[in-house]
């Protein structure tokens, strides 16, 4: 794997992110990730094969809470406070569909 970024690859993941960068964050990002990079391949070089598989550093339980049915807010309550309710629904601005910047 390449250990470094060059500034148009920088740029191309900051045009997908929809990030507008300046020339020198550009430099900057380039060389800041292409650390990371370097740091992930000496990772990738430690032999992990007698590791255990883990989801969590300390063992931990199902530290959930028992699922009790209980009473919950009518239509009305929920709909208390808010600013535009709409035959029982919260009503909001539309935000699909719209061209992006």
């Amino acid at each position: 794997m390449a250990s470094s970024l060059d500034e148009a690859a920088v740029r191309h993941v900051a045009r997908l992110a929809r990030l507008k960068i300046t020339d020198t964050e550009a430099t900057l990002f380039a060389s800041q990730l292409s650390k990371v990079l370097e740091y992930v391949e000496q990772l990738n070089e430690v032999d992990t094969r007698n590791v255990p598989p883990t989801a969590h550093a300390l063992p931990v339980s199902n530290v959930f809470r028992e699922d009790v049915v209980r009473a919950s807010w009518t239509t009305d309550q929920a709909l208390h406070n808010a600013p535009d309710g709409h035959d029982g629904f919260f009503r909001v601005p539309k935000v699909l569909d719209q061209e992006s910047s």
